[in-house]
């Protein structure tokens, strides 16, 4: 029986691309159901491949030389759309990404990597004549809290005077305030090399930082949802006048996957690593959510799955399945992710029923 397969799966870590993704999926299951029809929609919630999915959909594509996260300039990717109203795309992680730290991450790196690099691609934008500006958050490798963003932009009130008069979105799904026990640095800082006495320095600073944001803002963005998205770039984006939006809502909009949804028999998805943060506003519970509506299945490709087959099925996923495992080995998996993941794919659709 030839089916309609969506292939919509978000970056897998800094092993492959959305569109990589997409491709080795593709490319595995074609090999073993041929009659198929597939459809290619690589996603993003906002993180890295944000720009990548996009620029197959819509705009122009532009480089912009940037400052990375450690100062080492960095040749950034992004969007614009000159429609009306114009509009740039940005993704934060192609200017202070942790793929750009040269290395693991460290304590040192969590201290001193910084988001000057994203203020730079908003001049850039601004410079183009954008009156919309999309920034993409996640995958960030600093928690500055977008004080290199704002010193890049001439300071506070410099930036807020620039901006004013221009639609500021960040794209995200992250629901984090600033500080806290869920904020930027006590959740995301161990992640970018922090240790518990380095967590707690970038608490300090954060806090310190906050009292400034508040009072340009006129109001306590440090609490706001998404404000410690992207070691709280989003609290600054939020200080400078933005409104959050979903990240994969924005992403959907511009692939068209609702109707892609409404054409499929199955949908394919997947991500670096597949866990309860997956379910809550990622790309995969956009999916399966959109899926269940319409009575389709969904499988989960991923390199790594921790969440237990009930929480699957509350999620409407029919079945999750592992890169590692496929592998032998994480490691494997990682150094080998393209051959690893199409050959996953193309072992999933041969038993697939």
């Amino acid at each position: 029986m030839t089916r309609t397969v969506l292939i919509a799966p978000d970056s897998f870590g800094d092993s492959l691309t959305a569109v990589q993704a997409a491709q080795c999926i593709a490319t595995g299951w074609h090999a073993a159901r041929a009659e198929d029809r597939l459809i290619l929609a690589p996603q993003s919630d906002g993180g890295p491949g944000f720009a990548d999915v996009l620029a197959g959909r819509l705009g122009e594509v532009r480089t912009e030389r940037v400052s990375g996260p450690l100062d080492v300039e960095v040749d950034a990717r992004w969007v614009f759309d000159p429609e009306s109203p114009a509009t740039a795309y940005l993704e934060c992680a192609q200017a202070c990404g942790l793929a750009l730290l040269g290395g693991p991450p460290t304590v040192r790196t969590a201290l001193d990597a910084h988001t000057r690099g994203v203020g730079q691609l908003i001049d850039a934008a601004l410079a183009a004549g954008a009156r919309r500006i999309v920034v993409g958050l996640g995958g960030s490798g600093s928690t500055d809290g977008g004080r290199g963003m704002i010193d890049a932009l001439g300071g506070l009130d410099a930036a807020r005077e620039r901006l004013a008069g221009i639609e500021l979105i960040a794209a995200s799904d992250v629901e984090h305030p600033l500080l806290g026990p869920r904020g930027a640095a006590a959740v995301f800082g161990p992640q970018k090399g922090a240790d518990p006495a380095t967590v707690a320095a970038l608490e300090d600073r954060l806090t310190e930082w906050a009292q400034h944001l508040d009072a340009a803002a006129g109001r306590p963005i440090r609490d706001d949802p998404g404000a410690g998205a992207a070691g709280g770039l989003g609290a600054a984006l939020l200080a400078l006048g933005a409104r959050r939006e979903s990240g994969a809502a924005i992403i959907a909009e511009h692939t068209g996957l609702d109707a892609d949804l409404d054409a499929a028999d199955l949908v394919i998805t997947g991500e670096g690593r597949f866990d309860d943060q997956s379910l809550h506003g990622k790309v995969v519970s956009a999916l399966a959510a959109g899926a269940r509506r319409r009575g389709v299945p969904v499988l989960v490709l991923a390199g790594q799955v921790t969440l237990p087959d009930a929480e699957l099925k509350a999620a409407g996923i029919a079945a999750a399945h592992s890169v590692a495992d496929h592998a032998g080995s994480v490691q494997r998996a990682i150094d080998d992710a393209a051959d690893q993941l199409t050959g996953l794919a193309s072992a999933v659709a041969a038993t697939w029923a």
